[in-house]
């Protein structure tokens, strides 16, 4: 078991100089003097297959560079690990290693951040950097306003590894490498994308990967846009392939020429690729063409044998070269890495250990130095390292047991598809055993989920099941949606019908993840699935943030009467089981549907409601929500002064408890009271604030929505143009993001600004498509406004009677259903621009029963604005207020 076979232990990538990559180097070279004469992000994207050099080319130009930039690098090369790339990068940053305990890297990464953030920013960042660490969460009061919602959490994590990237470039210029994205899960992959198309500073940010990683991500390239280069790394030109394998091969010649029969074959068989070049020489190796010989001084030393080149049995493919390798394993070798293969691409000493003592009684006394197992199989695992197999990792996240990984992955995958089923069972449950009790296991999502598949490969399906849950949680608690989900859904899977109650607790949470990533059908099953639990197991409380989340979906799909219908069920079900949390959230959900109905005083009832619960329950981020919600039904009931007041305890609280989200949301809120007063300057102030922050956190919903609210500013202040250009971009955005209603309301606002413009067919076009969209989720203010918009636009057109009667038909209907919803303000401002119409236009201008009806108007109008003390500045026929937003949590 101990034998070493000397004569294939030849080095894996002896010493060559980096050749035929002169022009690569140049263009790293280009973006980083980019980087520093600009102080501004370039992004460089190296893609490639295996062994072609990317991660040499990158290491000789930090190499270069050492004395000037400091330069930091992450992996993704386990991509099974969410934030595989990002835990790496920090580590290479703070100098921590794999295993260290957690208090001391806290420690660690909190006293160098002192020296680069402001001291109120430090706590929130060693909690977040510590997330994609996978160290368990260090509360601030940021995490406490962000817990209960994970989608506001991942924007907010954006935001802040943004920030520290951002001002630890102030200190000098940084390189960030980050290699073999192709491995990397979506999760990191959205962090990174948000990073590289919003960090600033001088960064340069070099990504590697195979080609995989460009046909995943089609639009990679075009991310960061202009200060992105995407290169493709090809193979050696026969020349440079030729002095890379001389390079290599002259190790073994001392001095002397290396045959060129050698060079051919080596070249032949990589075909410009240094990796397989590499390769090659152990090849060679293994077919004794280098072996080991006995120099005069009696000094043994492996020298090339040139002369056995002949015969050789040399593969002609990748395949074969490692089906040739795996063959050349004796017996208890092969075990070995069987068992090393189940463990997957990294494993440990101990694991083998208890491996190696399957079945076997103990001894009548346990002496560790009587045994002989352990240190047997050290020699084992050197000796294996030895011949290139696999290769020793610094640091380990098992205390006690020493780290390895596989060095070419292909040799692991061979060996496992050869492996026999009950073999991989058999370790895969002794693997699991010893697993199950190594410290930390169960605070760390990589530890947690590898023994959730050991399980699983074992054939211990609800074991599997349940470990899979736990997995899933603590990824959720780090904000990784993507593997959250997929570990639920596993878990859930596994389960089957057992296990009710936990299974009740998982669909609540994977519903709550799905939701938030914008899988609303797979969340309706998650949540209808919760319910069914709940009501066979008479979980009234369970009952009711069940029928909650459902009717949340129902009401963010426009269907309101059935999300009221949820709703109302939720409330009762919260009554009956005491829970005063749901009860009150459950008031501001149904506010909302009040407020979407058109129903402003029954909105404004419930907010107040719910505010009045959760200033009982002392809950400053729920209070915080409920002011704003509150300031909204007051806005649009016309009450201006109390709306203002509302919004800014709200935004006050939430700068106070880092709700970053909510302060986007009351800032835009606060700019559309700005815009009802005519104060545009003041509007566009407060918008590209909420615009910085929303884009800071890279929340693009949020970035829709005040992108609608400053192109409507631009267009009320008689700017047209500039309106039509930020509002196509909210479009863009709103069609992307599926979002009905925002897309409708910057439609309708498309329609108002081209109107302006005097173009009357695009006008029609966006109006009339964003009155079907309105209609459809059956927001009846929306529609209503739309709808007195398109009665402008065919009132401009000025077609004849057909035309001016369809146009009446619009403003009717308006009318009728702002009279119904109780909305005075907009059936005010749909008076006066009836009023005006019905006066100019030449048709009805001497029709004195008309022009009585528009007198009639203009007098309600202006007691309606006397009534709400409206300025006079707000008594116009203009576009009816910005889109402001709603809340509920």
């Amino acid at each position: 078991m101990e034998t070493e076979r000397p004569n294939v232990s030849a080095p894996r990538a002896p010493a060559c100089p980096l050749v035929g990559r002169d022009e690569e180097l140049s263009l790293l070279a280009e973006s980083l003097a980019a980087v520093e004469e600009r102080r501004d992000t370039r992004i460089v994207t190296i893609v490639g297959p295996a062994g072609i050099g990317k991660t040499r080319l990158v290491a000789e130009f930090v190499a270069s560079r050492k004395n000037e930039v400091r330069a930091f690098e992450g992996s993704a090369r386990d991509g099974s690990v969410s934030f595989s790339p990002f835990a790496r990068l920090i580590r290479s940053r703070f100098g921590l290693v794999r295993g260290m305990d957690p208090d001391e890297a806290r420690r660690a990464i909190r006293q160098q951040l002192e020296g680069v953030l402001e001291p109120r920013r430090v706590s929130d960042a060693v909690t977040f950097l510590g997330q994609l660490l996978g160290l368990t969460e260090e509360e601030s009061p940021l995490t406490r306003a962000v817990s209960d919602d994970p989608h506001e959490a991942e924007l907010v994590r954006r935001a802040v590894v943004k920030a520290f990237l951002e001002a630890d470039a102030q200190k000098g210029p940084l390189i960030l490498v980050l290699e073999d994205l192709h491995e990397a899960h979506e999760d990191a992959l959205s962090l990174l994308r948000y990073l590289l198309e919003y960090l600033t500073g001088p960064i340069l940010v070099i990504c590697t990967g195979r080609d995989d990683l460009v046909y995943r991500q089609e639009d990679w390239a075009r991310v960061g846009e202009r200060r992105h280069t995407l290169l493709s790394l090809g193979p050696l030109g026969d020349a440079d392939s030729a002095r890379v394998s001389s390079a290599m091969l002259a190790v073994f010649a001392f001095g002397g020429e290396v045959p060129a029969p050698l060079i051919e074959t080596a070249c032949a068989f990589a075909r410009g690729n240094p990796g397989l070049l590499a390769q090659m020489v152990e090849i060679y190796a293994a077919e004794g063409v280098i072996a080991e010989a006995t120099t005069e001084e009696g000094e043994t030393r492996l020298v090339l044998h040139p002369e056995r080149l002949r015969a050789a049995r040399l593969p002609a493919t990748v395949e074969d070269a490692v089906e040739a390798r795996v063959a050349s394993l004796d017996e208890e070798e092969r075990t070995v890495l069987e068992q090393a293969a189940a463990m997957g691409a990294v494993f440990w000493s101990g694991a083998f250990v208890a491996l190696a003592r399957t079945g076997l009684e103990a001894p009548d006394l346990w002496v560790e130095e009587e045994t002989g197992d352990v240190a047997r199989i050290g020699r084992m695992l050197d000796g294996l390292c030895k011949n290139g197999w696999i290769v020793r990792r610094a640091g380990t996240i098992f205390p006690g047991s020493v780290e390895y990984a596989w060095a070419r992955s292909e040799e692991r995958e061979a060996i496992a598809s050869e492996t026999s089923t009950d073999a991989k069972s058999l370790s895969n449950r002794v693997i699991a055993d010893w697993m199950e009790h190594q410290p930390g296991v169960r605070t760390s999502e990589e530890r947690i989920a590898s023994l959730a598949r050991h399980r699983e490969q074992a054939g211990e399906s609800i074991q599997a099941g349940l470990a899979y849950l736990e997995a899933a949680a603590v990824a959720r608690r780090r904000y990784a949606n993507g593997k959250s989900c997929e570990y639920y859904q596993r878990g859930l899977e596994l389960l089957g019908d057992s296990h009710d109650g936990a299974r009740i607790d998982a669909l609540h949470a994977y519903g709550d993840v799905l939701q938030s990533m914008g899988y609303i059908d797979d969340a309706m099953a998650a949540f209808r699935g919760m319910l069914t639990l709940a009501y066979r197991l008479d979980m009234k409380k369970k009952g009711g943030a069940a029928h909650n989340r459902i009717g949340r979906l129902f009401r963010d799909m426009g269907s309101l009467d059935e999300g009221e219908r949820h709703l109302t069920t939720a409330m009762s079900l919260f009554e009956a089981s005491g829970d005063e949390r749901g009860v009150a959230s459950t008031i501001d959900d149904l506010g909302k549907i009040a407020w979407l109905k058109g129903e402003y005083e029954s909105a404004l009832t419930s907010f107040r409601d719910g505010l009045t619960r959760r200033q009982k329950l002392g809950d400053r981020r729920s209070i915080a929500l409920s002011l704003n919600n509150v300031g909204l039904a007051l806005q649009d009931s016309g009450q201006f002064k109390e709306a203002l007041e509302a919004f800014e305890q709200s935004l006050a609280i939430r700068r106070e408890v880092g709700d970053l989200v909510g302060v986007v949301t009351t800032l835009n809120n606060l700019g559309t009271i700005a815009e009802e007063r005519r104060n545009f300057q003041k509007a566009l102030v407060m918008f590209e604030e909420a615009l910085e922050v929303a884009q800071q956190i890279g929340d693009r919903n949020k970035i829709a929505l005040v992108l609608t609210n400053i192109g409507t500013t631009y267009y009320r202040s008689g700017e047209p143009e500039k309106a039509i250009g930020v509002l196509v971009r909210a479009e863009g955005l709103c069609d992307e993001l599926g979002d009905r209603l925002k897309l409708a309301e910057t439609l309708r606002a498309l329609g108002k600004a081209y109107l302006m413009q005097g173009d009357l067919g695009k006008a029609r076009d966006c109006i009339g498509r964003a009155v079907d969209l309105f209609a459809s989720v059956r927001s009846k203010v929306h529609l209503a406004a739309a709808l007195r918009t398109l009665g402008e636009i065919t009132a401009a057109g000025g077609w004849g009677h057909a035309h001016t009667t369809s146009a009446r038909e619009y403003f009717d209907r308006a009318v009728a259903i702002f009279e119904q919803s109780g909305n005075e303000v907009e059936l005010a401002r749909t008076f006066k621009t009836y009023a005006r119409f019905l006066r100019k236009n030449p048709e009805l201008a001497g029709n004195e029963e008309v022009q009585k009806e528009a007198s009639t108007m203009d007098a309600r109008a202006e007691a309606i604005f006397g009534r709400l003390q409206m300025t006079s500045a707000s008594k116009s026929e203009l576009p009816p207020s910005p889109e402001a937003e709603i809340e509920v949590g």
